[in-house]
């Protein structure tokens, strides 16, 4: 298929402003009078609020107002009887300046009841376990707004205590498929809770609107997410609720909604602007990170290699409030892999830890994590390859998934087989004393969401791209793209409009790898309808038939004869001129894609140990992954490679530590580890096509699959390279030379 934009690297377009420090986030939004916030954090995990005293506070110069829970009403933005983990806010104080705001919080007396911690999510299900909470509690769906929301069928197990709720996939006969196997391994994989570590810390900026409702500029991923939570808060109809999303500086899944609905309610009380900008500590405390999982595993496989079965228990940790995405984590582990018999349990359990959110493919890292390190040691216990038993192994299109649904065209066997033909493969065993090659893979079942556009035909002959999305990860240029594409202009003539949610067609949340997959959707959707608008109107004026016309380079012309032709911006003058019969040349595009395009990838890691210290040193690294159709390769293999080192940072760095407590251990930047270019290797990125049927030109999401093989595929390198089996991730040097001296690895 020959293109004139798509398939061709193109800058982003809104790099000149990021580059120039022109680009404007929350911070940067400071209306006239505005105000500024400051919570009041819990330290404890669990206990009785007894009494909130802020007349002190209100004693601190510079201090306007302070509120308790029970003053703003509605516990889920401040507790009110009881809290539920060290960190939740419990009153928050209004100051003339960030000064004020902070030395008027430090001023906020509040006296506790400490009651019972549950920490541990494995003591939590245990039957003498405190309860954890009474209720279920609020819950957020950043996850399901990812797409992870997964329903699996129940065969009456009985739930266990501060388990909020039970996912469970069935096949076959269990017994008979252990019985049936040659080699049956089983081990417990455990996997930290992680940060999503953007650099801009979350916040947002409020005022009450001269008509009466409220604006609000924030810093998500989620604009109509955010108007709609903000106006159920507050109780008044979503239209009086106008967000203006600012540009987001790093969000991974963490930044859907947060402190919107409070701002929104104190610039309601104080009648003037407020602004929230959380610090780094404090955005740590509150802010939703990626669960942790303990998970154990149960394979059964026979000589020749075929899996006969597959048994799995996983605990999400839910922190204090329902929405940890146990079921895409227990779908995806159960659906990777051919597997006649099966018995998947997933428990997402209560704690006293602030609830999880989303982070790029949630759930999925953390299953496999768990099912790659299965997969590499099965293989060895059987004396194959790992990269044959898992191609043997692999589903394809119309295998049956747990859920009873049968996979879409997938290109899980192409990135395998590409892997296979790959140098770092190939040479493997070449490799130098104490350094290994892992293997191991992801996959996302990709998301779906009905979304629109518009595509406005400018009088200079230019497009204006009008969505409702929020640019995260480039998507914007993609959708310039996608309209130069279909209109046969430079990309530079296109001007990507993200409207605020007064103004902007409709577009659901920036994540779960399904922007350009349902936004793109519609983005091009509304360009062909601009373009056909502009070839009827060329036809009235050329005198011919729009099937005998053709367009390129800004210009309509029949075909056969370039000279008879107009250009567009001569249509669009013309249609927008006083007292013309012609309408205006503007698209409308919809988009409700009811089939997700799931996207799997193959991780290849090349690590060297150092014996004496312990310490690895990743030396090479591959991703291969299917893409569909890389619109914008650049920015295609820029996602790849971000998600490639997060996944690193899980293996060897990330971890959000609590005590029995529930305290949090390290809530900077100087105690929460994160990898460094320091630390990372060159990543190859090798793109396989295989085209989706839905998304615009073929393409899927490729946001979320990078971010899923990395810790398997660095634990199986160690392994490769010296032997030692890591059951724990983040991994230390010490368990290395434990286990290189004959200790019990872990």
């Amino acid at each position: 298929m020959s293109t004139t934009a798509i398939g061709k690297s193109a800058r982003r377009v809104e790099g000149r402003e990021k580059v120039t420090g022109t680009a404007t986030y929350v911070a940067d939004v400071r209306p006239r009078g505005v105000a500024s916030a400051r919570l009041v954090l819990s330290p404890y995990a669990h206990a009785r609020i007894k009494s909130v005293d802020l007349s002190e506070a209100l004693k601190v110069p510079g201090v306007i107002a302070a509120f308790s829970g029970k003053d703003i009403g509605g516990a889920e933005m401040l507790a009110i009887d009881e809290v539920f983990f060290a960190g939740e806010a419990v009153a928050v104080v209004v100051g003339e300046d960030e000064a004020a705001a902070e030395d008027g919080a430090d001023a906020v007396q509040v006296q506790y009841e400490p009651l019972p911690v549950v920490s541990d999510p494995v003591a939590a299900m245990k039957p003498d376990s405190p309860l954890t909470r009474a209720s279920k509690g609020d819950t957020h769906d950043d996850a399901g707004e990812h797409g992870a929301a997964v329903a699996g069928g129940g065969t009456g197990r009985p739930k266990p205590k501060n388990v909020n709720q039970m996912v469970e996939f069935q096949r076959g006969d269990l017994a008979q498929g252990f019985a049936e196997a040659d080699v049956v391994l089983e081990d417990t994989y455990r996997i930290a809770r992680v940060h999503q570590g953007y650099l801009e810390t979350q916040g947002s900026v409020a005022e009450r609107a001269p008509s009466g409702g409220y604006t609000v500029w924030t810093s998500t991923q989620a604009a109509f997410g955010a108007r709609d939570a903000t106006a159920k808060f507050l109780g008044i109809p979503a239209h009086e609720v106008n967000v203006i999303p600012t540009q987001v500086g790093g969000g991974f899944g963490g930044k859907f909604v947060l402190v919107e609905p409070l701002v929104a309610a104190l610039a309601r009380r104080v009648r003037r602007p407020v602004r929230l900008i959380l610090d780094r500590t404090q955005d740590f405390l509150v802010s939703h990170p990626a669960p942790g999982a303990i998970i154990r595993m149960k394979m059964g496989a026979k000589k020749d290699g075929t899996i006969t079965a597959l048994e799995a228990e996983l605990i999400f940790d839910a922190g204090c409030a329902p929405g940890a995405p146990v079921g895409v984590a227990a779908l995806m582990l159960a659906g990777t892999y051919r597997c006649a018999n099966l018995d998947i349990v997933g428990y997402e359990v209560l704690t006293h830890k602030v609830s999880p959110g989303a982070y790029r493919a949630p759930g999925a890292p953390q299953a496999y994590y768990a099912l790659e390190s299965h997969v590499s040691r099965v293989a060895d216990a059987l004396g194959l390859d790992p990269l044959e038993f898992r191609l043997k192994n692999a589903v394809k299109e119309g295998d049956i998934r747990p859920d009873g649904r049968p996979w879409p065209r997938i290109g899980l066997i192409e990135c395998l087989e590409r892997a296979q033909r790959n140098p770092m493969w190939l040479n493997r065993k070449s490799c130098g004393p104490d350094e290994g090659v892992g293997i191991a893979v992801g996959g996302w079942g990709g998301g779906t969401e009905p979304a629109t556009g518009g595509c406005r035909v400018n009088p200079d002959g230019s497009l204006t791209v009008q969505v409702g999305s929020v640019d995260i990860t480039g998507v914007n240029t993609t959708f310039a793209l996608i309209a130069a594409e279909v209109f046969g202009l430079p990309v530079e003539q296109i001007q990507i409009a993200t409207n605020d949610t007064d103004h902007a067609p409709y577009a659901g949340a920036s994540g779960g790898s399904k922007t350009t997959y349902t936004v793109g959707a519609a983005v091009l959707a509304a360009a062909q309808d601009a373009k056909n608008q502009v070839l009827e109107m060329a036809a009235d004026r050329l005198e011919a038939a729009v099937g005998d016309l053709d367009m390129a380079d800004g210009r309509v012309f029949v075909k056969g004869a370039p000279n008879r032709g107009v250009t567009v911006g001569e249509l669009a003058r013309l249609a927008n001129r006083f007292g013309s019969r012609y309408r205006p040349l503007h698209g409308q595009g919809r988009s409700a894609v009811h089939t997700s395009s799931p996207g799997f990838t193959v991780h290849l890691c090349r690590i060297k140990v150092d014996r004496s210290t312990g310490m690895p040193r990743i030396t090479g690294y591959v991703a291969i992954q299917d893409v569909g159709r890389a619109l914008n390769p650049a920015e295609v293999v820029g996602q790849i490679r971000g998600g490639a080192v997060q996944g690193i940072g899980r293996a060897l760095f990330e971890a959000m530590q609590h005590d029995e407590g529930g305290q949090l251990l390290g809530a900077t930047l100087a105690d929460y580890a994160m990898p460094t270019s320091a630390d990372l290797p060159d990543i190859e990125v090798d793109l396989v096509e295989v085209p989706s049927a839905d998304g615009p030109f073929g393409a899927k999401g490729v946001g979320e699959p990078p971010a899923c093989p990395g810790a398997a595929a660095v634990v199986n390198a160690i392994e490769a390279a010296v032997g030692v089996r890591v059951r724990d991730v983040p991994i230390s040097p010490e368990v290395i030379v434990d286990g290189l001296e004959g200790g019990a690895s872990r």
